[in-house]
């Protein structure tokens, strides 16, 4: 008998997701639900939020609190802008990246060396970011120097100057739109299926190629090799790597710089997509990235998951605020499903295993259910207040049920001194 592992739950996971939301979108009649416009805007959304969590993953697993993240956005915005005006989106990639690796390096200096408490630095990063940006750009774009004539001012960039590369990925972007004839068919599963992969694969940004391969490579060196092996053993337990001859300091280091690195990344990826810096675009996508990485139990998998979530209803709060009341439905959905997966559980469980606690979810569920349900029969507007907190709302929701099956490395955030054991 073929065991099924977790990849095959995955695969069969999204598989039910995309069934729900077609099922969705025939019963609401909201045909922009897995529209291929959405299924971009999600994606460009999603991104820098993945590329955030990415390097919060890099530095937690080698033991470094990194709420800092925020703060190495806003430096690689502002190097990926300065230096994209005047040489090129090559070198606003080049610049981004060694900005918000030199945020993680200064993060770094303070935790591994002077082991200044995680939280406290990353706060000062944080705050330290947007300060430095605004004082550079006083000095360099004040009127008179050559960046102001191009267009730039104190609180934006003058404009990227090249290409940034948009693609269209071969065999389905190539040739006839079928993806977009099928799509306008409006046909059950299949038409959205089609605006899901359309969305995916048309006039795609090459750094959302280079931001989805970074997921497999950090899982392959992660825990796939021995330099991973030694960078998640200093996440668990530093001292014990200590005794293998692991340098620590050296793996935290590395690590952390390479956490910046993937936050500054994702502050380029900001850039290519307004063409210029502009101050506060970020918007607090670094923190929203740390929660994601939380969500997806400190791996890359469950990171993109948390990412897709977030960018997916925040495109949708974009996009149509009526489109968002169908959330309701879905919801509903997911929770009559897991109710019938706890009833399930319940039936073939041990009289002595049903406890309380496995109760009072399933009323939970229930009275959930039924709520999410009465709001979308009987709610035709949302107030624009509500719609624009759904999306932090919604991660929240998420984290507070995902939280009970967390496991963060071992030592994470623990002050690391070589030979005095914790």
């Amino acid at each position: 008998m073929t065991r099924i592992g977790k990849y095959h739950v995955a695969l069969i996971g999204a598989a039910v997701l995309i069934l729900l939301m077609a099922l969705v979108r025939i019963i609401s009649g909201q045909d922009d639900l897995t529209s291929s416009g959405l299924i971009a805007s999600a994606l460009t959304l999603a991104v820098p939020i993945g590329l955030a969590g990415l390097g919060g993953l890099w530095a937690e697993r080698a033991g470094v609190v990194n709420i800092g993240l925020e703060g190495m956005m806003v430096l690689g915005t502002w190097f990926a802008g300065w230096a994209g005006y005047q040489w090129g989106p090559v070198a606003a990639l080049v610049a981004g990246l060694l900005g918000g690796a030199l945020g993680g390096l200064l993060h770094a200096i303070a935790t591994v060396t002077f082991g200044v408490d995680h939280i406290i630095s990353g706060v000062a990063i944080n705050l330290l970011g947007p300060g430095v940006t605004r004082f550079l750009s006083e000095v360099l774009y004040k009127e008179g120097t050559p960046a102001a004539d191009a267009g730039a001012g104190i609180t934006t960039s003058a404009a990227v100057t090249g290409s940034t590369w948009e693609i269209s990925l071969p065999v389905l972007s190539d040739g006839p739109d079928l993806l977009g004839k099928l799509e306008n068919t409006h046909w059950f599963l299949l038409a959205d299926v089609a605006g899901i992969l359309r969305g995916l694969t048309h006039n795609v940004n090459v750094l959302v190629v280079l931001a989805v391969l970074l997921l497999p490579l950090t899982f392959f060196v992660l825990w796939r090799t021995a330099f991973g092996l030694r960078l998640r053993s200093a996440g668990e337990n530093p001292w014990a790597a200590e005794s293998l001859g692991v340098n620590v300091y050296r793996i935290k280091y590395i690590a952390v710089v390479i956490s910046g690195a993937f936050a500054g990344l994702g502050g380029v990826f900001l850039v290519f997509v307004s063409d210029k810096y502009v101050e506060g675009q970020t918007q607090g996508r670094g923190f929203i990235g740390l929660a994601a990485m939380i969500f997806g139990n400190w791996r890359p998998g469950g990171l993109a998951a948390g990412a897709s979530l977030f960018g997916y209803t925040e495109a949708l709060r974009l996009r149509t605020s009526t489109a968002v009341i169908s959330l309701f439905l879905f919801g509903a959905l997911l929770l009559l499903i897991y109710l019938g997966m706890q009833i399930r559980r319940l039936i073939s469980a041990e009289v002595e295993a049903r406890g309380m606690k496995q109760y009072t979810l399933m009323a939970a569920s229930v009275l959930g259910m039924i709520i999410l349900f009465w709001l979308w029969l009987t709610v035709d507007q949302l107030p624009n207040e509500f719609v624009f907190i759904t999306p932090h709302v919604l991660t929240l929701l998420v984290l507070l049920v995902a939280s009970q099956r967390l496991r963060m490395p071992k030592a994470d955030g623990v002050v690391y001194r070589r030979g005095e054991q914790h």
